[in-house]
């Protein structure tokens, strides 16, 4: 059927029409099996959607992203909701801000855009822990996405306060949730636990009604279909532009013979993993892909924007963790630009129904704030030191750097103070989510001679940045390096800072701990007696330090974990930019206390990291604060680009991919 205009819809919201314009109970949405489609108010009814993850697109940006999507020519919009990005801890929830989700969808059905809710309870979505709050681990025999009675009561109680946030924006009461998704790609899982599946079943029910279309989504194995698929739930299936069309809706039809062919998640891009190549997928591709599907009459969800960190990880025979950028080299890019990947889908949707009048929004403006320095005055001579990044045309912005040493700050970042344990603590034993933790021991012996500092197989998770005597020694890594050869003298401190990289999303169990889970040991005798620090960076980031704390800069070296910090002002306006890390290692970068993620320009393919002009002030200095793991660079710089970089390694030989 023909979409309405913007213009016309806009007439009607303000009218207070919308509403208005059919009884509640004169709205439907259903499954014609007879017809093998949907009905929407009685008449057949295909969708063409893209999916939207408001949790990583900045609050500012919603309008533009959802209206350019509008602008595709997309019927509808997938969402997300991720449960640990609103009960951070048991029973404190927040719908605030960014994470105001009834805003959100709220702005989607102001812009005339149907949606389909996807509110997990796991999601998947490349999210730490798949959505999942890592709480759930504080009982350490807990068995998630099962019938076990611990996880159930957690489920419970979350979805008694999500769905009825839901139940007013359903379709069938006037607004514009179409329908509803039940966890996702569960048969992908090991539990395979229907006695699950049917509680889900029954609470969906009991809190959003009986005339809500809900579903599930797997991939077109037979096996997943198997385990993921439940009488009382429709059956849909998805798959990417390299899958045969027709064997994939023949797995959806042996699950269900009848009914509307369904792909909820068509892949147009791919996630990208630490140290691995930068993926990308052709937009001839994606647009064949949609047009083979949309011949068949399909309904059909795209991965169509996403951005901004929360990442997770994956497991395939090892742990994976995903890159800070979620871009997905979507059709919309991480700063929410159209591509030509868009404009391809746009054509192929526009063959098939009309679409909506007027230009798409333009691309985001974008700013190449130029180099800042944030350890010393830094002069560049004509020409540049680093010609390749056309240093000559660049604005250079020099200050000085306020810097200290991780260790030397334990005060201010775990202002509770240590917990004193026989052996190492998870995060988990000390209610700590996210972010870094540091074990403190000192060496009961002598050490003359270089001896093995170790760890089990699978107990760093996932990264420990090793510090004796203060002095910096290498990083032990989950499935990489696990030991170190050290020398030392009987009470020398021996620090390890360990981060957490992210939990497992998809891929294994989900109950990724995190943290030393074993014992550490010097020549295979165990260590003992620790102080363990959980560490609040983003707290104190947040609060203003170190730039509210630090008066001068420390004399300390470049190696090790350690913080520089510095300021630029913009020339007048705040746009969207990139900042590149030359000569970086590892790290974080926040900027005016909002966190942008991890850069780790050593592994890449990542190089540089999104900076939405939202964070940024104008007319007053914008605090940088760089919390590097591993080793700065001699001149410690960042370079703000007005372009993305991905697999650019070290060295001035080495190319870059935009």
């Amino acid at each position: 059927p023909a979409r309405m205009g913007l213009p016309a819809l806009a007439l009607l919201l303000a009218a207070g029409l919308l509403h208005t314009q059919a009884a509640p109970s004169a709205r439907s949405f259903q499954l014609d099996y007879e017809n093998d489609c949907f009905r929407k108010d009685g008449a057949p009814f295909r969708y063409i959607s893209g999916s939207i993850h408001y949790a990583r697109v900045p609050r500012p940006a919603w309008r533009d992203r959802l209206l350019k999507m509008y602008m595709s020519g997309l019927s509808a919009v997938q969402v997300y909701v991720p449960w640990n990005y609103h009960e951070t801890l048991p029973g404190v929830y927040d719908f605030t801000g960014n994470r105001d989700m009834e805003a959100f969808l709220d702005l989607t059905a102001e812009l005339g855009l149907l949606v389909i809710l996807r509110p997990g309870p796991y999601i998947c979505a490349e999210w730490e822990m798949g959505g999942l709050p890592a709480w759930l681990l504080w009982r350490p025999d807990i068995i998630l996405r099962t019938s076990d009675p611990a996880y159930l009561a957690a489920v419970d109680s979350w979805l008694h306060i999500l769905l009825p946030k839901i139940k007013p924006r359903l379709y069938q009461h006037g607004g514009n949730i179409i329908s509803v998704q039940v966890e996702n790609e569960y048969g992908s899982y090991y539990a395979c636990d229907y006695g699950y599946l049917r509680h889900l079943l029954g609470s969906f029910r009991a809190l959003l009604g009986s005339e809500v279309l809900l579903f599930t989504t797997d991939s077109a194995q037979a096996e997943e279909l198997r385990c993921g698929t439940l009488q009382g739930l429709y059956a849909t299936v998805d798959f990417g532009p390299g899958s045969n069309v027709t064997e994939a809706f023949g797995a959806q039809r042996r699950v269900e013979p009848k009914g509307p062919l369904v792909n909820s998640e068509y892949y147009t891009g791919w996630l990208d993993y630490w140290g691995e190549a930068h993926a990308s997928t052709s937009a001839a591709w994606v647009a064949r892909g949609l047009e083979d599907m949309l011949q068949l009459g399909a309904s059909i969800n795209m991965q169509v924007l996403t951005s901004l960190p929360w990442p997770g990880a994956d497991y395939k025979d090892q742990y994976k963790p995903v890159t800070t950028s979620y871009d997905y080299d979507a059709p919309l890019s991480e700063a929410g630009d159209p591509t030509e990947k868009l404009f391809a889908i746009r054509t192929v949707i526009g063959k098939f129904q009309p679409l909506p009048a007027g230009p798409m929004p333009p691309a985001t403006p974008k700013f190449a704030y130029g180099w800042v320095a944030l350890r010393k005055v830094s002069a560049y001579p004509e020409g540049c030191t680093a010609p390749e990044w056309h240093c000559s045309t660049a604005q250079h912005t020099s200050l000085s750097l306020q810097y200290a040493d991780l260790l030397d700050v334990l005060d201010v970042l775990c202002p509770s103070g240590p917990v004193q344990s026989q052996f190492p603590l998870t995060f988990e034993a000390l209610k700590q989510a996210h972010g870094f933790v540091v074990y403190h021991t000192q060496l009961p012996w002598d050490v003359p001679d270089p001896a093995t500092l170790g760890a089990p197989p699978h107990t760093i998770c996932d990264r420990g940045y090793v510090m004796l005597h203060k002095e910096y020694q290498g990083t032990l890594e989950r499935d990489g390096q696990t030991t170190l050869r050290v020398t030392g003298r009987a009470g020398d401190t021996l620090d390890i800072l360990l981060e957490n990289m992210g939990r497992i999303s998809f891929g294994a169990n989900t109950s990724d701990f995190k943290g030393v889970l074993g014992n550490l040991s010097l020549n295979s005798r165990p260590l003992s007696n620790w102080l363990v620090y959980p560490l609040a960076i983003d707290t104190a980031v947040q609060q203003g330090w170190p730039h509210a704390a630090l008066s001068q800069s420390s004399s300390g070296g470049r190696v090790g974990p350690a913080f520089y910090t510095g300021t630029f002002e913009t020339p007048g306006v705040a746009w969207d930019t990139f900042v590149k890390f030359p000569g970086w290692s590892k790290g974080l970068l926040w900027i005016n206390g909002f966190n942008l993620g991890r850069y780790w320009s050593r592994r890449g393919p990542q190089q540089t990291l999104f900076v939405p002009g939202s964070v940024l002030h104008v007319g007053r200095p914008n605090n940088i604060t760089v919390l590097e793991l591993e080793e700065a660079p001699p001149t410690p710089l960042l370079l703000f680009l007005d372009r993305p970089l991905y697999n650019r390694t070290l060295g001035c030989s080495s190319t870059a991919t935009e």
